[in-house]
């Protein structure tokens, strides 16, 4: 197996692997794990209901 290349890898971080929505639909899933927490049947209709009123900037709060 050959070593790899630092180019590929040098730079990349948990945050370079996080999705904001732009590339695909946030789930409400998504957004409670994105603020951190468990996802909870409450904490998944607040954050359905956030999605709803603000759509995918509702992820901006957690995601720079």
């Amino acid at each position: 197996m050959s070593d790899p290349d630092e180019r590929t890898w040098a730079f990349k971080t948990a945050d370079s692997s996080l999705h904001t929505g732009a590339e695909s639909a946030v789930d409400p899933e998504d957004l409670v794990m994105a603020s951190g927490r468990d996802c909870t049947p409450e904490l998944i209709e607040k954050a359905r209901k956030d999605l709803e009123e603000h759509g995918r900037a509702a992820v901006e709060r957690y995601l720079p």
